[in-house]
Formats: structure tokens, sequence, C-alpha cells
């Protein structure tokens, strides 16, 4: 078409791509030249890998808060991940059914997700575990002795664990989408055969619905070995350092203490470590993950 603006489209994207150049790409690459030096008083002095030899280094006070926090953030995940994923998948299986009223639990059970981010519903929940909190108040009327559940390394854990897992709506949106475009037909003649629910779940559901299991194991998975409002305002990291998470520490190291260098150094091993993992789900999904032909 003559006078056709074809050049209107690259405008529009030009935000974006400003946006991304200072906002995105960046910090991503200072951040790595600033791990690569050391301030000493107003000037930088270039020490290479000597700052991520530093958090290995189990010797100097630094490397053992580090390791620490490396071994608190695996615990973490590996309870999060897998508890969000059968939760929100279990939850979303029974949604998909035709019962009366299931938008409202829908609606019910996805309201989590919008509230969990809330730093007013965090001070709640740590209310609820403190040592005079809701879940300790009604043990009480069963004769239950008080829980210290923030006073303990398992409880404090239990209870950020808990938060998050409790924030499964948007996963099990997912599932239920998923879970709807399962042919019914593949239902009625295992119906036929004589299997019963649950053995149409798991040689029906779940192989058909792997591709999404992929896709929600790997965004918990990233989101959650970033975590950082839980453990922060609930437990402060406490206690002994049972809940300071590599997030935690990052921001503590970067911004509290001043030290931009051996932050960056932090924030480029998590990055590494997230992409690993992230790499050995994809390599594995070959052997378990079923897309339709």
């Amino acid at each position: 078409m003559v006078g056709e603006k074809k050049w209107v489209p690259y405008a529009l994207l030009v935000p974006w791509i400003v946006g991304f150049l200072l906002f995105k790409l960046y910090p991503f690459i200072s951040s790595f030249v600033l791990s690569l030096f050391v301030k000493r008083g107003l000037n930088s002095t270039f020490v290479g890998l000597d700052n991520f030899k530093l958090l290995f280094n189990q010797s100097e006070l630094t490397g053992e808060l580090f390791i620490n926090s490396l071994r608190v953030t695996f615990i973490y995940v590996f309870f999060t991940v897998p508890l969000i994923l059968v939760v929100s998948l279990l939850v979303a299986y029974v949604l998909a059914q035709k019962i009366k009223g299931i938008g409202f639990f829908r609606t019910a059970f996805y309201m989590p997700t919008v509230l969990g981010a809330n730093i007013a519903i965090i001070v709640l929940w740590r209310y609820i575990f403190e040592y005079n909190g809701l879940i300790n108040q009604g043990l009480a009327l069963f004769g239950v002795d008080p829980v210290s559940w923030l006073g303990t390394p398992g409880g404090a854990m239990s209870s950020i664990v808990a938060l998050r897992v409790w924030q499964f709506g948007s996963t099990m949106l997912i599932f239920l989408n998923a879970l709807k475009n399962v042919p019914e037909s593949l239902y009625e003649a295992a119906t036929i055969d004589g299997a019963n629910k649950f053995r149409q779940f798991f040689s029906i559901t779940v192989p058909m619905i792997t591709p999404i299991i992929l896709f929600n194991a790997v965004m918990r998975l990233v989101e959650t070995f970033q975590v950082f409002n839980g453990p922060m305002l609930i437990t402060n990291g406490g206690p002994e350092n049972s809940t300071r998470v590599m997030n935690m520490l990052i921001y503590q190291t970067a911004f509290r203490d001043g030290n931009l260098n051996l932050g960056s150094a932090m924030s480029w091993i998590l990055f590494i470590i997230i992409m690993v993992f992230t790499v050995l789900i994809f390599r594995s999904s070959k052997y378990w993950v079923h897309y339709q032909d």
C-alpha cells in the first residue's frame, strides 16, 4: 500500500528496547563487572575471581554464611517446589469436576496468590505462627502445649514453606486449563476397560499434562530460588540463620553492608545455579514429558 508507515511497529518497540537496555541488560553486565573488583577506599581494584573464591572459603565468616545460605535455599526449594506442584495439581483436578458452584471455589483458591504478595498478609502470617499466635491458640483448645514455630530452625522453615505453598493459585489455574484439554474419550475408554479414577489419574491425566508440569516446575523453581519477602519479614533469617536464603544474604551484603562487589558475585552464583537446574530439568524432560502428535 502506498504511503504505508512500515516504521510504526519499530517505533512502538523503542520504549521496550530502551527499558531492556537500561534496566535489564546494563545491570546484568555491570553486576558481573562489579563481581571482579574489590573496593578499597575510593578506588576499585581488579581481583578477578577472588570474590567467588572467598564465598566458598568456609574458613572465612563470609564463606561460612554463604555456604549456609546455599544449604538453606536448597532445603527451601526442595520442599516448596514439589509441594506446590502436588497441591496445585490435586486441587485443580478436583476443581475440574462438574460441581455446582465450582466458580466460587476456583476464585477462593486463587485469592491467596493475589493476597500473598501483600506485606500485610505476610505480617499476618507471622502472627499466626508466633508463640501466642492463632495456631497455638487453636492447639490450646485441645490441651496441646504451645509450639515455638518461629523459634526453632525446623518450625521457622516450615512457616515460610507453608506461606509459599499457600499461594498455589496461579499454578493451579494453569493445571486447570491443561486438565480441560484432556480428551474425554480417553476417560470413557478407560472406564469401559474397568480403570478406576485413581488409575485414570496416573495413566491418563498425568501423562497428558506432562508438558504443563514441566512448565510449572521450571517457573516455580526459578521463582522459589529467588524468595525474599517471606524469610525477611517472618523470620528475618533466624533462628540461627536457618532461614537466611541467598536473596536475603545478597540484599544484606550489597545494600546493608554496602559491599556491592561481593553481593554481585553472590548474584551471579545464584544465576548460575538457577541456569544449571533449569537445563537439568529440560534435559531430563525427554524421559518423562510426552507431547501430543
